[in-house]
C-alpha cells in the first residue's frame, strides 16, 4: 500500500496538537540539563566528572520511575475512551499510593549504591564530590514521582498543556538556583556542584506542590476528582497498575542502563572520557526527549482508541507517530552534526574534552533512526497494553547486544569512550526493530 497523506493527516494533527506541549516541558528538561552542564563545567572540570556518573544513576532511576507511571497510560486512557471519568480519578488516586510505594523502594536502593560508591573504581579525587551531590539528589526523589503521577494523568486526559507550563516553571526556578548556588551570587555561598544539587532538590519539590495543588483545585477536573476522593486504593486496580507499570519500568530502566552502566565502563578510562561523557549524555537528551514528547502521545492515542475499539485508527497512529518522528530525527540530528566541533567548547575550557566531544557525536547521530523506532513502537505497545514481552526484548537489545559491544569496542579495542557510543546504534536498533514486529502481531490479534 503506497503511503497517502491524508490517510494520516487528522492523525499528524491530533499528534501534534498532544505531542508538541509535551516536547516543549521536555525541552525545558534539555535547557536546564545544558545549563547545569555549563554552569558545573565553568566552575570546575571535576564537578563535571562527578555530575557525569552521579547524573548517570539517577537517571537511570528516574526514567524508569517514569515507566512505572506509564502503567497508567492504557488504563486511565481505556477509562476516559469510555468517558468514565469517575473511575479515571479512581486510578489517579490507586497509581499515587503505587508510586509512593516505588519511590519508597528506589530510595532503599540508592542507599545501598551510595554505600559502596568508593567500591566502583571511580577516581579517588571525584568521590567526595559525588557523596554528596548523591545525596541531594536522592532527597529530591520521591517528588520526582509524585509529579510524574500527576503529569501522566494530566496527559492521559489530553491536557498535557498544564504539565508543560509547570516543567517550565520549574525548570526555570531551577537554572536560577544553580545559578546563584554555584556561583555564590546575591550574598548567597558558593557551593559549587552542591548548590545545583539543592536547587534541583527545592524545584521538584515545588513542581510536585504544584501538580498536587491544580488536580484539587481546578473546575475542569472537579469529575475526576470526585472520583479520586471517593475511590478506594483496592486490589484489582493496585494489582493492574503494578502489572502494567512494573514491565515499563525494566524496559526503560535497562535501556538507560546501557548509558549508565556504560558511564562505570567510562569511569575506568580518566575524567576526560568522563567529562566528555557528561557532555555527550546531556546532548542526547535534546534527540530523547523530543522523542519522548511525540511518542508519549502516540500512547495516549492508541489507548483511547483501543477503549472504543477502533483498530484501524490505532494502527494509523502508529504509523503517523513514525513518521513524525522521523521529521524529528533530522530537524535535531542535523545540526547537531553541523555543530560537532563546537558544541563541546561550550560545555568546558578544556580543549581535550571539547575534542573528544566532537569525535563521539558521529555515532550520536547514527542511532537517531533506531532510538525513533524503538521510542514510538515501545509506547504503541503500552498504548495497547501489551507491555510484558518488551522486557525480554530490552534485556536482549540492551544487555546482550550494547553493553557486550560496548566493553568490547571500548575496553578490549581500547577505542575509549568513542568506541563505547558506537555500541549504542546496535542495542536500540535492535530494540526498535523488535517492538515493531511485536506490535503489528499484537495488534493482528486484537478485538
Amino acid at each position: 500500500m503506497f503511503y497517502s497523506f491524508s490517510t494520516y493527516q487528522s492523525h499528524y494533527k491530533h499528534l501534534i496538537t498532544l505531542g508538541v506541549p509535551v516536547i516543549i516541558g521536555q525541552l525545558g528538561n534539555i535547557i536546564l540539563s545544558f545549563a547545569d552542564t555549563l554552569m558545573i563545567g565553568q566552575h570546575s572540570t571535576y564537578e563535571l566528572a562527578a555530575a557525569s556518573f552521579v547524573n548517570s544513576i539517577f537517571n537511570l532511576v528516574i526514567i524508569s520511575a517514569m515507566g512505572f507511571t506509564y502503567g497508567l497510560t492504557p488504563l486511565l486512557g481505556a477509562a476516559v475512551g469510555r468517558n468514565d471519568r469517575l473511575q479515571a480519578g479512581s486510578l489517579a488516586k490507586n497509581s499515587l499510593a503505587a508510586n509512593t510505594v516505588v519511590a519508597f523502594l528506589l530510595v532503599m536502593c540508592m542507599g545501598l549504591i551510595y554505600s559502596v560508591i568508593e567500591l566502583l573504581g571511580m577516581p579517588d579525587e571525584l568521590v567526595p564530590l559525588m557523596k554528596s551531590y548523591f545525596l541531594i539528589l536522592l532527597a529530591s526523589l520521591p517528588f520526582v514521582l509524585w509529579f510524574n503521577t500527576f503529569k501522566q494523568f494530566s496527559d492521559g486526559i489530553l491536557d498535557t498543556r498544564t504539565p508543560m507550563w509547570i516543567l517550565l516553571f520549574g525548570n526555570l526556578f531551577n537554572i536560577i538556583g544553580n545559578y546563584l548556588l554555584i556561583y555564590g551570587k546575591l550574598g548567597l555561598p558558593e557551593l559549587g556542584l552542591n548548590g545545583a544539587g539543592i536547587a534541583t532538590l527545592v524545584s521538584r519539590i515545588a513542581m510536585a506542590g504544584i501538580g498536587f495543588l491544580l488536580f484539587f483545585t481546578r473546575k475542569s477536573n472537579r469529575e475526576y476528582r470526585l472520583g479520586f476522593l471517593r475511590g478506594k486504593i483496592n486490589k484489582v486496580d493496585f494489582w493492574d497498575l503494578n502489572r502494567m507499570g512494573w514491565p515499563v519500568f525494566l524496559q526503560m530502566g535497562m535501556e538507560t542502563a546501557s548509558f549508565s552502566l556504560s558511564s562505570i565502563m567510562v569511569g575506568w578510562i580518566g575524567t576526560v572520557a568522563m567529562a566528555a561523557h557528561q557532555i555527550m549524555l546531556t546532548i542526547s537528551q535534546l534527540c530523547y526527549l523530543v522523542f519522548y514528547g511525540m511518542s508519549a502521545a502516540v500512547a495516549v492515542r492508541i489507548s483511547h482508541f483501543r477503549g472504543q475499539h477502533d483498530l484501524l485508527n490505532l494502527k494509523r497512529t502508529a504509523s503517523a507517530g513514525f513518521h513524525l518522528n522521523l521529521f524529528l530525527i533530522l530537524f535535531t540530528s542535523f545540526p547537531v552534526f553541523l555543530l560537532r566541533n563546537v558544541v563541546g567548547g561550550l560545555f568546558t575550557d578544556s580543549q581535550e574534552v571539547a575534542l573528544l566531544v566532537a569525535h563521539t557525536i558521529l555515532p550520536l547521530v547514527v542511532y537517531q533512526v533506531g532510538d525513533g523506532l524503538q521510542i514510538n513502537y515501545s509506547s504503541a505497545l503500552r498504548g495497547i497494553g501489551d507491555v510484558k514481552p518488551m522486557v525480554w526484548y530490552a534485556f536482549l537489545a540492551y544487555f546482550v547486544i550494547s553493553l557486550p559491544v560496548g566493553y568490547f569496542l571500548g575496553i578490549v579495542c581500547q577505542l575509549g569512550l568513542i568506541g563505547i557510543w558506537f555500541a549504542f546504534p546496535f542495542g536500540l536498533t535492535s530494540a526498535g526493530i523488535l517492538y515493531y514486529i511485536r506490535f503489528r502481531k499484537s495488534v493482528a490479534f486484537l478485538r
